[in-house]
């Protein structure tokens, strides 16, 4: 963790996801909601549904980044372990949450809040609930850590709920000038130099492909909106000398 600038991590937990059944549609989201808020995501790490390496991971970055965010593995089956993992990892019982256990028994009819939906409104001790107007069943944060569920449009309005409550710092801002029929080893050297001149930035070079023809776009993040413009500009200077012709943004979707 730092004291200048909140960090965070994301564990994507699910053996689905590793074994290529299910595509992870969360990461880009997270990744950019947390920029918004000054948090940037350091880290990214998929993990099966096994309890010790949960724990293990849990417990490591919860001491390397300000928040940890996890999605997955909360849902009412023998496999969604995630809950259980955090309370082990925080050392705390895995017990019926009040609140959650009210609020589920309340949305479904009498003898359908069964014992596979009672695990979903079962939480670590001292957990405070994320709301999930979605489908009723929450997710919880305990000390640093964010447990939200996996299901893409659950974990966006879950995520929503939790935004208000971080600390974070100045908004990431995000940049893109590209250029056609320009490689990415023609402009490298010359990046280089723009990025040891700005090095509050992150330019990153992105070579994409199209029938019309190839390019590289390049992209300037950052917390300052007059630096990132200034650094663009001397990209495009670049470009220019190089022979290309420099478009602002990114390059269009290939249809």
């Amino acid at each position: 963790m730092t004291d200048t600038e909140p960090t965070a991590c994301l564990l994507v937990i699910g053996n689905e996801v590793l074994s290529g059944r299910t595509q992870d549609a969360n990461i880009k989201h997270i990744a950019t909601r947390l920029g918004e808020l000054g948090i940037p995501l350091r880290e990214v790490r998929i993990i099966p549904d096994d309890a010790a390496m949960i724990i293990a991971t849990i417990n490591e970055v919860r001491a390397r980044y300000d928040h940890v965010f996890t999605t997955g593995g909360i849902g009412p089956t023998h496999d969604d372990i995630t809950s259980e993992c955090v309370a082990a990892a925080f050392g705390v019982p895995w017990e019926p949450h009040p609140e959650a256990w009210s609020r589920m028994e309340r949305a479904y009819k009498p003898g359908e809040f069964n014992a596979a939906r009672r695990r979903m409104a079962t939480m670590p001790r001292g957990a405070t609930l994320i709301d999930n107007p979605i489908s009723t069943a929450p997710g919880f944060t305990i000390g640093n850590v964010h447990v939200m569920a996996g299901v893409p449009v659950i974990m966006r309005a879950m995520f929503e709920n939790v935004a208000p409550l971080l600390k974070g710092g100045a908004p990431i801002r995000s940049e893109a000038v590209h250029v056609a029929r320009l490689g990415e080893g023609v402009l490298a050297h010359g990046l280089g130099d723009i990025q040891m001149r700005y090095p509050e930035l992150e330019l990153g070079s992105y070579p994409f492909y199209r029938p019309s023809g190839n390019g590289v776009a390049v992209v300037a993040k950052g917390t300052d909106t007059a630096r990132i413009a200034a650094a663009l500009g001397e990209v495009s200077h670049l470009i220019i000398e190089l022979g290309g012709t420099p478009v602002p943004g990114e390059p269009p979707e290939q249809g």
